[in-house]
């Protein structure tokens, strides 16, 4: 019996009737405007998606069925003595809606410990790549030759029932999130410390077998990677990773292909490559400030130079956020519990001083605070991991969660294929000569 599995069955079942009916009878109701600024502009802010996992509140951050990241913090579900909450805790609430119990959270932990074997085709495929393969590009990869596992793919061959979609998209999305902290740890390995893999440990919770798996065994990352795996989880619907995710799946690829496709977006530098560029830019300013403790006065003066060059300071600014980012915070209050003498965190706090000001002086900088990815790197480098081509992959394995529960859901409420309308050039100019008034 899988407990998970057949509350979905339940929510999923009463959502999709009440949005059926809702549908039919106010199917023509107008539910948004599109200005020629967000035809042109990435279609930015334009309502035309169903995510039920999470929503995007400019003010308030993030919200997973409506609770805030100190709401989850303070109420998700802790294992094995972790001071942070665990990510099966999100998952559950993100697949109906409710906190799990402690035991149910451990029930989850221990059905992605049973479903986590790699598959031996899959690392013979990555054995073949070069070595210096980016991490992200191995991850891609990996996530693509266990397609040929695929439960959907399979039932659907065989000529799977429409309202059965949804269970084995589940099937896919379990075995898929219980064998990427593998996949991300052997492509660390591989990757850094010359194929000396560390097997997962059974006696741990997801997060934290992780971060065995990546050869960093204390209790402080340990709860560091609960935080991590849990905070980036999700993103509301309409950023790139999530689109491409919803949007291959529309076309009843299944997990394997919607999640690759996804990650393929995340590997983007103006989206999840982000938090590698943060960094890198941190790492050249000590360099060029030929410090490693430097002053608020020396980073002002370098990130004004930054900006006089005609560049962005990475980790800084967000599309819809209108105050320092969530799980930025989150991350700064874990690390002033327990980072606070780390020399790298304290110039990411310095940043934080420093940058807002000069970002805001600027006058025309909606947003000059900072975004999660800010802040993560430099943790990561405190604990050891120095190797920032392989952030995005952590991302990335954080983002499934979100994603893949998206995924069952668009599968459990029948969406349809997405296809929006596009138009020319010639019919833009011909609508404005139109309807411009003089």
């Amino acid at each position: 019996m899988d407990p998970l599995k057949e509350k979905f069955r339940i929510k999923s079942t009463e959502v999709r009737e009440k949005l059926r009916s809702m549908v039919k009878a106010h199917g023509d109701m107008v539910v948004d405007q599109v200005v020629l600024g967000q035809v042109f502009g990435g279609m930015r802010g334009i309502k035309g998606m169903i995510w039920e996992t999470s929503n995007l509140d400019p003010i308030e951050g993030i919200k997973f069925r409506g609770r805030s990241i100190p709401q989850l913090q303070d109420t998700l579900p802790r294992l094995n003595g972790s001071t942070e909450p665990v990510p099966e805790g999100l998952f559950w609430l993100m697949m109906v809606g409710e906190v799990p119990t402690e035991e149910e959270a451990q029930w989850l932990a221990d059905e992605w410990e049973r479903r986590r074997k790699i598959p031996q085709h899959t690392l013979k495929v990555l054995e073949s790549l070069p070595v210096d393969t980016h991490p992200m590009t191995q991850f891609s990869i990996a996530v693509m030759s266990m397609q040929s596992e695929s439960i959907f793919a399979r039932e659907y061959f065989e000529g799977l029932a429409k309202s059965d979609y949804w269970a084995a998209c589940y099937e896919d999305t379990m075995n898929l999130i219980a064998r990427l902290p593998s996949i991300a740890a052997y492509i660390y390995r591989r990757s850094f410390h010359g194929g000396d893999h560390i097997g997962p440990d059974d006696t741990l919770d997801w997060a934290a077998s992780f971060a065995h798996m990546l050869g960093q065994d204390s209790e402080s990352f340990r709860n560091f990677m609960r935080l991590y795996l849990t905070i980036h989880a999700d993103h509301e619907g309409g950023n790139a990773s999530a689109h491409t995710t919803h949007l291959v799946g529309s076309t009843l690829s299944d997990a394997y292909l919607s999640f690759a496709a996804g990650m393929n977006a995340l590997a983007g530098p103006l989206h999840g490559l982000a938090n590698q560029e943060v960094i890198k830019w941190i790492f050249e300013m000590l360099d060029d400030l030929d410090s490693q403790d430097p002053t608020e006065e020396q980073i002002a003066d370098f990130v004004q130079r930054t900006l006089d060059d005609g560049k962005v300071i990475p980790g800084y600014g967000h599309a819809v956020l209108r105050k320092p980012d969530p799980r930025f915070m989150a991350q700064k209050h874990f690390a002033e519990k327990n980072l606070s003498d780390s020399v790298i965190v304290n110039v990411v706090w310095k940043l934080f001083n420093v940058v807002p000001p000069i970002l805001e002086s600027l006058g025309k900088v909606k947003n000059p605070w900072p975004n999660v990815d800010a802040h993560s790197g430099a943790i990561l480098v405190h604990y050891g991991l120095k190797e920032f081509k392989f952030y995005t992959v952590l991302f990335g394995v954080s983002r499934s969660l979100g994603v893949l529960a998206a995924l069952c859901w668009s599968r459990a409420l029948g969406f349809p294929l997405e296809r929006p309308k596009s138009v020319t050039s010639k019919w833009i100019f011909d609508h404005v000569e139109k309807n411009k008034v003089n």
